[in-house]
């Protein structure tokens, strides 16, 4: 049987994000792993009747955004917000799903084995007590939920009454940055980001804008990389990453590693395509 917990807003576990939100909601329920709550994570929200290209968009902006580290944040609902849950799994990445109804009850009911991998792998939280089933007011109450809880709301497909519109909505009154991925002017499926991107959203060009705008490429890709390291080699990386280019003497005086050990450390993360040399003599992090 699935349990249920909750954090209130007082719990050093709530997140400091959505505390910062109006009407931040005063207990989050939840099932899975609540110390998501506190990662760096992004909103991919969008049309449930999603065409061909949004779902294709979907799954692999949230694979994209869940290898570069980042936690994927969605509704679970139909269409967009399902293959973002996917696409973030798929990469044995983070996701949290937020509910406009408790936590114990499947919305829709045919995304039951994906809420329960979402509740294994990741994270499914609610401020509706367990047992409250879903209205039309309570899924726009919960994407002020998605977007607290986020550094930035993508919207993949949209048209123009779209509810992933609120949650980009949302995102710019609370001061988050909001991105669009751009459509086919004569898709009504594409108009709702369209605008959104005529009024001032940042357009998508690539599956990596996202991550490399909110500065994930270089730490999180990094923390992943050093911790398949030895430790002096870990050092060594790490020092790179954090310095940008250095010396061989620059690094012995970081690390404490001897002046003879360094070079040697240098061709081992060389051959493991993680640094390089420049003008023969300043060692560079890749």
């Amino acid at each position: 049987m699935a349990t249920y917990q909750h954090v209130d807003i007082d719990d050093i576990r709530y997140p400091e994000l959505l505390r910062r939100i109006p009407n931040a909601p005063a207990r989050l329920y939840y099932r899975g792993d609540v110390s998501l709550l506190m990662t760096s994570a992004v909103a991919v929200v969008g049309a449930r009747k999603a065409t061909e290209y949004g779902v294709n968009v979907s799954y692999n902006l949230a694979k994209s955004l869940a290898e570069h580290g980042l936690t994927v944040v969605s509704g679970m609902a139909e269409g967009i917000d399902a293959w973002a849950h996917k696409g973030a799994l798929a990469a044995d990445g983070k996701t949290v799903a937020v509910l406009g109804c408790g936590v114990d009850i499947c919305y829709p009911k045919a995304h039951l084995r994906l809420m329960d991998d979402i509740s294994r792998y990741g994270l499914i939280v609610s401020e509706l007590e367990p047992g409250m089933h879903a209205t039309r007011f309570t899924f726009p109450m919960r994407n002020r939920i998605i977007s607290g809880l986020c550094l930035a709301t993508v919207v993949v497909e949209a048209g123009i009454k779209s509810g992933s519109l609120i949650t980009a909505e949302r995102a710019a009154e609370q001061g988050r940055h909001v991105y669009a991925v751009p459509g086919n002017i004569n898709k009504a499926s594409s108009l709702g980001c369209n605008r959104l991107i005529q009024d001032g959203a940042m357009a998508i060009a690539t599956l990596d804008d996202v991550a490399m705008d909110l500065g994930a490429t270089n730490d999180t890709v990094a923390e992943i990389r050093s911790a398949q390291l030895g430790i002096d080699e870990k050092k060594v990386y790490e020092a790179l990453v954090y310095n940008g280019e250095m010396t061989a003497d620059e690094l012995c005086s970081v690390t404490g590693i001897k002046a003879q050990y360094i070079n040697g450390l240098i061709t081992v993360l060389e051959m493991k395509g993680l640094a390089g040399t420049s003008m023969g003599r300043v060692f560079v992090p890749r």
